[in-house]
């Protein structure tokens, strides 16, 4: 059975046991998180969508970690101009376990 759920202002397709990388949550490791905004579940050619979410359809998960990406480089350059700025960047992300899905 899979499920996609909406997390911050993305979409993910998950399954039990899935561990993925989302925008950063507060919380600790360890800690559980419910999701309630489920857009649609199913399995092999049965399925349900919602309109725009399941009434009643949760997703539990865990947190496995706090971390950051890796760096980009932001680089900003204007030609004959004698303008050059270099900034880096890290997202923070929240790794996430996918455990029960209910409908």
């Amino acid at each position: 059975m899979y499920a996609v759920i909406k997390a911050g202002a993305h979409q993910y397709r998950v399954k039990e046991g899935d561990i993925i990388k989302i925008d950063k949550v507060e919380g600790d490791e360890g800690d559980s998180i419910t999701f309630d905004q489920v857009l649609m579940c199913g399995s092999e050619g049965n399925y349900q969508v919602g309109a725009p979410f399941l009434s009643g359809a949760k997703v539990s998960a865990s947190i496995a970690g706090q971390h950051r990406e890796k760096k980009i480089l932001v680089f900003k350059f204007k030609r004959r101009q004698g303008y050059k700025k270099k900034q880096g960047h890290k997202q923070p992300i929240t790794r996430i376990k996918i455990g029960k899905i209910s409908i």
